[in-house]
């Protein structure tokens, strides 16, 4: 099988690199693709969000399968110009991703459903938001409607600073706060049938202890130790396959990657968000754990025969990622720093390294964004997959590196979503 991811970042790194090691995988082509990802696949200079341009370039390569990454171009209707021409595509149409593309069709899919979620206002002015903080009280959930690179939500006990996001995203989904640990679950569906990964973890703010701003995500473990007994077959029943039978009800199904952000609340599961693809950076240590073919998965889903495909088996052990970020992340990032280190981080036992914001600049591997790198530590347990990820994060070194200390620390179990 020939295949094509789509996009830039560590996401689609991890799934070039895990699309290599597929036996039954024979060419792995990315566009565009990053430095990094030149070890596992043959990179090609298209955009991404340009739905004639991939699908001309798909059909040129003659591959199989087509995997878009990123939700950009899944938002801009990439999959449906792959299809259109043919070719098996993982990952949802335009209509299918409004899942993730507004956060207002999500919530109005989810009561449909009737899948289990915050209270929640649709808010198009000042005094809309302002009735709607006052409604819910502090602390105060203010999430932009539209795409937001993990960065467009607020939560705060300030009620001028909620007012204020409110204001400068224009319409934005306003919620009562979930308490709890964070969990994200992915599941793999052709629209019918629907495969759940094992649940990970991700760590959205930029600094030690969930401090500081939301980021895209800091870093990221699986499998998690605290998760309960029964989590993964009760959000199947509860969240994702009556999501999946919705929006097939509703003639828009949902083939791709099901991302369910989950919060685990005293009053039982609650939906935080729903994401249209994989998510960065708990791709990398599902990925590095996953004992399944990954090409036979994704062409099942791609052409509804995922019923057909035995579901998802993991290796022993744990996973886990630790993003390495640019001076000035979130707020901005710094390009051009050279980079040092990498091959001795991939060297180490256990460890990889995937390239997420790098740049080739006259033979030397630089900066060219806000998350730069994701090391992967995989080991017997957290505990040891977390040392080797540390390891391999001190081995590599860039001017104003940053990265947080305490991703998958047992003292922090449960918390650090």
């Amino acid at each position: 099988m020939k295949t094509l991811v789509i996009g830039p970042g560590g996401r689609e790194h991890a799934l070039a690199r895990a699309l290599s090691r597929d036996p039954g995988v024979t060419e792995v082509h990315v566009a565009p693709g990053n430095p990094g990802m030149r070890a596992v696949a043959t990179l090609h200079d298209v955009d991404a969000e340009d739905g004639d341009a991939v699908a001309a370039l798909a059909q040129s390569l003659a591959v199989d399968l087509v995997v878009v990454g990123p939700e950009a171009p899944l938002v801009a209707g990439v999959a449906d110009a792959v299809r259109a021409r043919g070719i098996a595509c993982f990952g949802p149409s335009r209509e299918a991703a409004r899942l993730e593309g507004s956060k207002a069709f999500a919530k109005e899919v989810m009561a449909a459903a009737g899948v289990p979620t915050a209270r929640a206002f649709v808010c198009e002015t000042r005094e809309q938001a302002e009735a709607a903080l006052d409604a819910l009280g502090a602390p105060y959930v203010v999430k932009d409607d539209g795409l937001a690179a993990g960065k467009g939500v607020v939560v705060t006990e300030d009620r001028e600073a909620a007012v204020a996001h409110a204001e400068a995203c224009g319409r934005v989904v306003i919620e009562e706060y979930l308490d709890g640990p964070e969990v994200s679950l992915f599941a793999i569906t052709d629209g019918v049938t629907v495969r759940p990964l094992q649940p990970a973890q991700d760590f959205k703010r930029i600094g030690d202890g969930d401090q500081g701003p939301n980021t895209g995500g800091m870093g990221a473990y699986t499998p998690l130790p605290w998760a309960p007994d029964g989590l993964v077959e009760e959000v199947l029943r509860d969240v994702l396959q009556p999501t999946v039978d919705e929006l097939a009800r509703r003639g828009t199904p949902f083939a791709g990657l099901l991302y369910a952000g989950l919060a685990l609340t005293g009053r039982g599961t609650r939906v935080v968000e729903f994401n249209a693809r994989f998510g960065d950076p708990e791709t990398q240590p599902l990925l590095a754990l996953l004992d399944s073919p990954l090409g036979a998965l994704l062409h099942a889903a791609a052409t509804g025969t995922l019923a057909d495909v035995e579901p998802p088996r993991w290796r022993p052990g744990a996973a886990v990622a630790v993003v390495m970020a640019s001076a000035g992340y979130p707020e901005s990032s710094s390009k051009g720093d050279v980079i040092s280190g990498v091959d001795a981080a991939d060297s180490l036992e256990g460890v990889h390294v995937i390239h997420a914001g790098t740049a080739d600049r006259d033979g030397e591997l630089v900066t060219a964004g806000g998350r730069v790198l994701a090391v992967v530590g995989v080991g017997t347990d957290v505990a040891a997959a977390r040392e080797a990820a540390y390891a391999g994060v001190a081995a590599v070194d860039f001017e104003g590196a940053q990265h947080r200390s305490d991703i998958a620390d047992p003292d922090r179990f449960e918390g650090g979503a």
